[in-house]
């Protein structure tokens, strides 16, 4: 799948069949469906699922929480806007 496929599955109602669990939870999160996004991630045990959960609570407004994430993926707090790092970790993950 390109970038432009996945952000043209926006506007679909359901998200693509067979995306990754953390492109899926991306999906969910950026059509505004936050708790099963939150969902999705917390049941994974690794980095990349780290990451994403660092990048969800940033946008639930949860700093601290985001914090403690992104030291559990091994990566810097991000800087960048919600949307920008939205699209870095789908594009790192396509």
């Amino acid at each position: 799948m390109t970038l432009d496929e996945y952000l043209s599955s926006l506007a679909e109602p359901h998200p693509p069949a067979g995306l990754s669990q953390y492109l899926k939870a991306l999906w969910l999160e950026k059509r505004g469906d936050w708790k099963q996004a939150h969902e999705i991630v917390q049941d994974i045990d690794d980095g990349t699922a780290a990451w994403l959960h660092a990048y969800i609570h940033r946008r639930e407004g949860d700093q601290s929480n985001a914090a403690y994430w992104y030291s559990q993926a091994n990566r810097p707090v991000s800087r960048s806007s919600l949307d920008d790092e939205w699209r870095e970790i789908v594009e790192a993950l396509l």
